[in-house]
């Protein structure tokens, strides 16, 4: 008879084949749309193709083991949860840009900065608008419209990501190991991408792979105590949006300094580092 320690052991192993099973459906589905972006063109077809490409992969995934679609965590879990999944992302990049204008990396946007970025979302023509006006209404259309037309790309990642790839984790690796191997690989697969649109490869490889393993603390945390995706898919369009749409135009950039901007710059490293380790430590103390 088999010892429960060779049961364990059998488990492990065809977990893990599981999950490489998995990552190599999921490198295979996106390597074609990675190509095109990388050596054709960038078009947001290709991008948001690529996104829905963690999600095919866990279908293909799931029907291949026998199991079913329903077990990717579709419940929509605590509202509390989905809360902070918005306000955690909001604050960490609202906290970046202020510490980039108080040590003078970046300069709060002029009228005229402010005006243009109006202009660029299609608020003129409907009405002598001020720069505060037009701040106001950029800021609610882009933190709620432009979330929820985020999240229908991002989903396509959760559902992969954190849906299926880390629940098969949880199986073989403790809170940390789980964070820090999905945080590595989410990271790798965005590498393509670093190439083509990075100015200084080295330095944003680096950058993206740490913000990438610190918000993958994060969102594991709010995964495993929801039971639900849906944080993760919220957490990640409101982190994309406000880094990516909502802050960069509040700044004008300063000659010299645009190392410490953006989502891959070295402040925004600092600010999700300290968030991602509060989330570790939150973890273990709660035994997730």
């Amino acid at each position: 008879m088999k010892t429960q320690i060779q049961e364990r052991s059998i488990e492990r192993n065809k977990t893990w084949k599981t999950i490489f099973l998995f990552l190599a459906i999921v490198f295979l589905l996106t390597s074609p749309f990675h190509y095109a972006i990388v050596n054709l063109y960038p078009s947001r077809i290709y991008i948001g193709a690529i996104m829905w490409c963690p999600a095919i992969a866990a279908f293909i995934t799931l029907k291949i083991k026998g199991r079913k679609i329903s077990s990717l965590h579709w419940n929509w879990g605590n509202w509390k949860y989905i809360r902070w999944s918005y306000i955690v992302p909001a604050l960490y990049g609202i906290i970046t840009y202020v510490l980039i204008w108080i040590f003078g990396f970046g300069n709060l946007a002029n009228s005229e900065a402010i005006t243009e970025w109006g202009k660029e979302l299609g608020l003129f023509g409907i009405g002598t608008l001020n720069p505060t006006s037009i701040t106001i209404i950029a800021i609610m259309l882009l933190a709620t419209i432009e979330v929820i037309r985020a999240s229908a790309t991002t989903l396509g990642e959760e559902i992969g990501w954190r849906g299926f790839f880390i629940y098969e984790l949880r199986k073989v690796l403790s809170f940390t190991g789980v964070s820090i191997f999905s945080g590595l690989i989410w990271s790798f697969w965005h590498w393509p991408l670093l190439v083509y649109y990075s100015n200084n490869v080295l330095l944003e490889f680096t950058t993206f792979t740490i913000v990438i393993v610190s918000m993958s603390f994060i969102m594991t945390y709010y995964t495993f105590k929801s039971k639900s995706l849906w944080p993760a898919v919220i957490f990640h369009a409101v982190s994309n949006v406000y880094i990516q749409k909502i802050l960069p135009p509040l700044t004008i950039e300063i000659e010299g300094t645009q190392h410490w901007l953006g989502e891959n710059g070295i402040m925004f490293v600092i600010v999700t580092c300290i968030f991602g380790i509060y989330f570790w430590e939150k973890g273990l103390k709660e035994q997730l």
